[in-house]
């Protein structure tokens, strides 16, 4: 059997300087995780070591890492770091949706609609005072991400695993964890075109904000019926741009194919 070759000293890691930086810092590290750059039960660089060799912040780092999280490559132990999964899982994943698809924004906001109201509902009965204050934080951190020109999606995600956390049900985060690359390519086109209207970015705006004044008064039903509102909200701003058909109303469902009814027809 031949020897392996021994592995060449590795050149300097050349900055990233695309759009989506989380994305394609994800797909560098996972290649290098499939090289053997770290073993299974190795801890990895800091934020700020990685942030360095790559020439990124260290917000684009965490979004990386919680992306390869989100797929059994890694695994965070609190106080301690980040490591290499031993074992990783054969994960159950969803193809990312292509950048622009209307259809799978409709996709994905389906399942957002299962999966709000009642987030939002469990934060309001459960969330302490800090997980308040975190979730106010994170609406700031949206607003001035829009306000420097930025999309926000990375600012919203983050909005979003506040409030999973204070609905105190970890289940809710590992779900958001698996469900995270799409979101984040539908909330792109989502976010991309609200943008275009003051109007709309407003409208996000004070949605949000009742969202967290319902959990931070404590109101389960109501934060329940104003997640489920911003929801039907957005879908009546993407149909009102002409990017959503009338079937994708408020949950409504599409219109069977021909085939189907005539089948039905027949049937009758």
């Amino acid at each position: 059997m031949r020897p392996p070759p021994v592995s060449p000293a590795r050149p300097a890691v050349a900055p990233l300087v695309a759009e989506r930086l989380s994305d394609r810092l994800a797909a560098r590290l996972r290649a290098e995780l499939e090289a053997g750059a770290w073993r299974a039960g190795e801890r990895l660089p800091t934020e700020q070591q990685l942030a360095k060799a790559h020439g990124v912040s260290r917000t684009v780092v965490r979004e990386a890492v919680h992306q390869l999280r989100s797929h059994g490559l890694l695994v965070s132990r609190q106080g301690s770091g980040v490591y290499v999964c031993a074992a990783p899982p054969a994960a159950l994943e969803l193809a990312p949706p292509q950048p622009g698809s209307i259809e799978a924004v409709v996709q994905i906001r389906e399942v957002r609609r299962a999966l709000e109201g009642e987030t939002a509902a469990l934060a309001a009965a459960r969330a302490s005072s800090l997980q308040v204050a975190a979730l106010r934080r994170a609406l700031r951190a949206i607003d001035r991400s829009t306000a420097a020109g930025g999309d926000g999606v990375a600012e919203d995600l983050a909005f979003h695993r506040a409030l999973t956390d204070a609905a105190g049900n970890p289940h809710f985060g590992r779900l958001l964890e698996f469900l995270e690359r799409s979101l984040a390519e539908a909330m792109r086109v989502t976010r991309g075109h609200e943008a275009r209207r003051a109007d709309f970015m407003e409208q996000v705006r004070a949605e949000h904000r009742a969202i967290v004044d319902a959990v931070a008064a404590r109101r389960p039903q109501l934060a329940r019926r104003r997640a489920v509102e911003h929801m039907q909200r957005g879908d009546r701003r993407l149909r009102t741009a002409g990017l959503l058909p009338p079937h994708a109303a408020e949950g409504a469902a599409p219109p069977a194919p021909a085939r189907t009814r005539r089948a039905r027809g027949e049937a009758a």
